[in-house]
């Protein structure tokens, strides 16, 4: 790329993300990690590795926690090669290796197999085999915890997504218990951190990081993530903390102002309790 910079030595790269990137990287890493209370003494986490620049930024900040924090807790760096183009095979083992991420990468048909599968719409098919694959080799290594490396950015998008294409209210939550794999849970430790932040160390690094990557589907106009992500900078033109007032707003709902909610599958209405409150007032 025409304004890549030169790869900055790796030491430097460390560095940067507790003095240069400390406010807008490093604190809010910390700040999710406290608040949601993600790591325990004891844990074993794997770090699942894209080779986007999200799941770099991710390992790079676990190894200066581990190096500077007051838990105790052991690393795996896990990355699934889904059918990567060669080129793309080798960006990921390059960066990993120039960055002092030991990943251990395995291989997968994921894309071949969500191709044939889900026909036209293959990227939700994909992503929910990625997740099942990376969950499966986080319990073979012995984790008890995955993390992931979803941002503040793909948090209010995926609320806005719900909201205006799903029906519902829904949000990326900053940890959950895997249904499927007992004793994993999955924990979203950039969840307050802003996207471009991330494109800003990313970029000091020097390095390229990987896209999508995906041999199947290519990003197009009507990608729907792509049109709120457009939707919300327009919206926050004319107020500028729009975004954080969609995150607080699955922060504080109002019970007494919804009209149906659910608990796991099993829907609920304002009318269960709506006569008793009259009484109650009397």
């Amino acid at each position: 790329m025409e304004d890549q910079i030169k790869e900055k030595p790796i030491g430097d790269i460390e560095r940067s993300i507790i003095k240069t990137y400390r406010k807008n990287i490093w604190v809010k890493f910390i700040r999710a990690i406290n608040e949601f209370e993600m790591i325990a003494d004891g844990d074993k986490i794997a770090i699942a590795i894209s080779g986007g620049k999200d799941s770099l930024t991710l390992a790079k900040l676990f190894q200066e926690l581990q190096k500077h924090g007051k838990m105790n807790f052991e690393l795996e760096f896990i990355a699934m090669d889904p059918g990567f183009k060669e080129e793309n095979r080798k960006l990921l083992e390059y960066n990993c290796n120039y960055l002092n991420i030991p990943v251990k990468i395995h291989n997968s048909d994921i894309f071949e197999v969500a191709n044939r599968v889900a026909g036209d719409s293959p990227c939700y098919m994909c992503a929910r085999m990625r997740r099942g694959n990376l969950y499966a080799k986080a319990q073979e290594l012995g984790c008890n915890k995955l993390a992931l490396g979803h941002h503040f950015n793909d948090v209010v998008e995926t609320i806005m997504l719900n909201v205006l294409f799903a029906g519902n209210f829904k949000t990326m939550m900053p940890k959950l218990h895997s249904d499927n794999f007992k004793g994993l849970e999955l924990i979203r430790p950039m969840y307050y951190i802003e996207e471009e932040a991330i494109i800003r160390f990313m970029k000091s690094t020097g390095l390229n990081a990987l896209d999508c990557a995906c041999t199947i589907a290519e990003k197009k106009e009507g990608n729907m993530r792509f049109y709120v992500k457009d939707l919300i900078k327009e919206i926050k033109g004319v107020h500028e903390n729009a975004d954080i007032n969609i995150l607080r707003s699955a922060e504080n709902i109002n019970m007494g102002a919804i009209v149906g909610w659910k608990t796991r599958d099993e829907k609920h209405s304002f009318l269960e309790n709506y006569n008793q409150e009259e009484q109650n007032k009397v």
